[in-house]
C-alpha cells in the first residue's frame, strides 16, 4: 500500500472512527482502524463488535492495499501533523506515517483477522430528517440507564410511523419521551398505518450525535433480523440488534395528574442547583414545597441545609415533594422553551415535566418522587 491524503480529511474521518474503538481491547486487532486503499479513496473501518462504522474520503493512491493500524496512535498522529499531505507507505516492518520533516513506522496486524462486518442493504426503507433525529437523541439519552445489567434498559426505543418518529429511554426512574413530525417522508414500501419498533444501543445513539454533528441533513436507515443500517453522507453506522422486549413505557405516563405548576426554566434550575450543594451527596434529594403562590425548593444534610423561593401561580393544596435534583436538571438542561410545566397528583405518584409552548416536538419527561 502506497497513498497521500490530505491532512484535515483523514483526521475528520479518525476523530469518528476513536468513539467506536474498544478501549478495553480483549481481541488486540479491535484497536484497530481497518485502513483500505483502492482507486481515488482511503476506505476506513472500526468496529468493538457490537457498533462498527465505515468512513471513506478521498486519496491519492499509487498501491492499492488493505491493513490494520493501531488506532488511537494514528489518530494521535495525524492530528499533531502540520496542515499537509500524509502518506502512508507500507512494507515489510509495518507502515510508514510521514509528512513534510516527519516520519513514523507503526506495527500493524493481518487485515484478514480484522472482523468481517455486514456491507448494508440494497435499499434503505426510511429516510430520516437528520436534525431531527440529533434533537430526539439530545433530548432522551441522558434517561438511559447506566447499569450493563438492564441490557432491555440500555438503549432506547425508536418508534417509525409513516407522519411521525418517537424516541423513549427510561432507567426504572424517570422516562423522556420525544415525538416529531416526519413531514410527509413516508417508509418506502410502508402501508397506511405501518409501524417501526427498533431498540437504539446507547453507544448507538452517541455516534449518530456524532456523525449528524457532521451537518449531514439526511440519514438513510434500514435494518434486519440482526444488525441496524446508518447511512449517513458517506459514511456507514452499523449496530448489532438488540433482542430486549422495552417496557411498555404508555402505561407509565400519568393521566390523573390534577396540579399544575408552571415555572420559569432558569429560575427553577438556578435554584436547584443552588439548593442541591447541601442535598445528601448520594441521593441528590431535594424537596418542593408547594404553597399557595410559592413553590420552596429545599435540601439539608447533617452540614447544613439551604432553601429558596420560586413565586407561582399555584392554588391547590399545601404538598411536599421530593425529587432527585440531577433528574430535574437534566430534563431543564436540554429544554429550549422559556417556560416549563410540572404537572402532579401527590408525594408518592409520577410526575410530568413538559415544555410550554415547544414548536416543531412533543416531549414529555415522567419522573419518580423519592421517598424521604
Amino acid at each position: 500500500m502506497e497513498l497521500v491524503v490530505r491532512k484535515a480529511d483523514l483526521l475528520r474521518e479518525l476523530a469518528l472512527l476513536q468513539g467506536i474503538v474498544d478501549r478495553k481491547v480483549t481481541i488486540p486487532v479491535l484497536g484497530n482502524v481497518l485502513v483500505d486503499a483502492e482507486g481515488a479513496e482511503l476506505r476506513l473501518t472500526a468496529t468493538d463488535m457490537e457498533v462498527g462504522l465505515r468512513s471513506r474520503c478521498e486519496a491519492s493512491v499509487a498501491k492499492p492495499g488493505h491493513l490494520t493500524v493501531p488506532a488511537k496512535t494514528l489518530f494521535e498522529i495525524v492530528k499533531n501533523l502540520p496542515d499537509t499531505d500524509v502518506r502512508i507507505e507500507q512494507d515489510r516492518a509495518g507502515v510508514r506515517v510521514s509528512a513534510d520533516r516527519f516520519d513514523s513506522r507503526l506495527q500493524t496486524l493481518p487485515a484478514d483477522d480484522y472482523p468481517s462486518l455486514p456491507t448494508g442493504v440494497d435499499e434503505y426503507r426510511d429516510v430520516i430528517d437528520g436534525a431531527s433525529l440529533r434533537h430526539m437523541i439530545r433530548k432522551t439519552q441522558f434517561a438511559i440507564t447506566a447499569e450493563d445489567t438492564r441490557y432491555f434498559l440500555n438503549g432506547a426505543l425508536f418508534v417509525l410511523r409513516p407522519g411521525s418518529m418517537s424516541l423513549v429511554a427510561t432507567d426504572g426512574h424517570r422516562l423522556a419521551l420525544v415525538t416529531v413530525p416526519r413531514n410527509g417522508a413516508v417508509a418506502s414500501g410502508a402501508g397506511e398505518g405501518e409501524e417501526v419498533r427498533v431498540l437504539l444501543a446507547k453507544k448507538t445513539l452517541g455516534e449518530l450525535e456524532r456523525l449528524l454533528a457532521e451537518g449531514e441533513s439526511e440519514v438513510h436507515f434500514s435494518h434486519t433480523e440482526n444488525h441496524q443500517f446508518f447511512k449517513i453522507g458517506q459514511r456507514l453506522l452499523i449496530s448489532r440488534t438488540n433482542e430486549g422486549q422495552f417496557p411498555a413505557y404508555d402505561r407509565v405516563i400519568p393521566k390523573a395528574n390534577d396540579q399544575r405548576v408552571d415555572f420559569e426554566r432558569d429560575r427553577l434550575a438556578g435554584a436547584i442547583r443552588r439548593v442541591k450543594l447541601l442535598s445528601n451527596e448520594r441521593s441528590r434529594a431535594v424537596k418542593l414545597q408547594f404553597e399557595p403562590g410559592q413553590a420552596e425548593v429545599t435540601a439539608a444534610t447533617d452540614i447544613g441545609d439551604a432553601r429558596e423561593v420560586l413565586l407561582v401561580e399555584y392554588g391547590g393544596p399545601s404538598l411536599q415533594i421530593c425529587f432527585n435534583a440531577q433528574y430535574i436538571l437534566d430534563f431543564l438542561n436540554v429544554v429550549e422553551t422559556e417556560q416549563v410545566v410540572l404537572e402532579f397528583k401527590d408525594a408518592a405518584s409520577q410526575a410530568v415535566l413538559r415544555p410550554v409552548a415547544a414548536e416543531g416536538y412533543d416531549y414529555l419527561y415522567v419522573v419518580m418522587p423519592m421517598r424521604v
